[in-house]
Parts: C-alpha cells; structure tokens; sequence
C-alpha cells in the first residue's frame, strides 16, 4: 500500500494535546499565552512529511525563528526539532495568536536512516530536512502468515 491509498506512517505526529489545549483556551477567551509553557503544552510548528524520489523530506514552518535558535538532533531512530523563537516586547496586544517560546517536534524515522543520511538546510523561516533513502525505507514489508490457510 503506499501513501495515495490510506497507508499514512507518520500520520499522528501532530502533538495532539497542545493543539487540544490551544483550541480550549481559544474557546474560553484565554490569551493562548496566558499559562507559562511545559514540555507538554509548548507550540509545534506545521510540518509537512512527504516522499520525494527515494527521499523523505520534512519541512517545518519557523518564521521568526533564527537559524541559531534551531536544534537538530538524530538518536536511536528518532529526529528531533527544537529550538526557540523569541517574543516581541509590545505594550499590548488585543489578540495573540502565534506562539513564542520553546518548541519540539520528535518524528521516528524508518529502520535503517544512520547520520549520515540526513541533510538541513534553513531559508526564509523554513527548515528543510532530507533523508536520503528514507521513502524506500518507509514502505511497509508484508510479512507471511504460517498455517494450513483455515
């Protein structure tokens, strides 16, 4: 099966309960930055997750955030995004909406991806990161079931 119908196996690494948590202070008039930010409530930034070729490719969205506020790391098949971007110092504001602070994304890479596959690059607020052979190695293996097919 491949991504066109259904097989979808990075699908969930949205972090689910900080964008729950966001949605219900937006519901209940709370500045979505009015509780100091914890491992599990810190933003995320929108990621896209694609195959290109025999390359996967992710893409975060960092406006505002510098290239020397950003942290790329790679340990027991797992990447790790994170970084920080800064507030602004205002007076006021009438509506806040974008996140400011410390953000992390964790995304488990196939089985076979080593260091040396991985590749970055940051432009205009958008971090591009290339495994190279990594949508081979997301295909799915069909494994065979043993017996006397009754």
């Amino acid at each position: 099966m491949d991504y066109k119908h259904g097989w979808r196996p990075f699908q969930g690494v949205t972090d689910f309960f900080s964008e729950m948590n966001r949605m219900s202070n937006v519901m209940h008039g709370r500045s979505a930055e009015a509780e100091p930010r914890t491992a599990a409530s810190a933003w995320a930034p929108l990621t896209d997750i694609l195959a290109r070729n025999e390359d996967l490719v992710i893409r975060c969205e960092l406006p505002g955030v510098e290239m020397k506020d950003i942290a790329i790391s790679f340990s027991n098949g797992v990447l790790s995004i994170s970084g920080n971007r800064e507030t602004e110092a205002a007076d006021s504001y009438y509506v806040r909406e974008r996140f400011f602070g410390a953000f992390r994304r964790a995304i488990s890479l196939p089985e076979g991806v080593g260091d040396d596959d991985i590749h970055a690059s940051f432009k205009g607020g958008l971090l591009v990161i290339t495994i190279e052979g990594g949508a081979t190695a997301a295909q799915p293996k069909h494994i065979h079931i043993a017996g006397d097919g009754g």
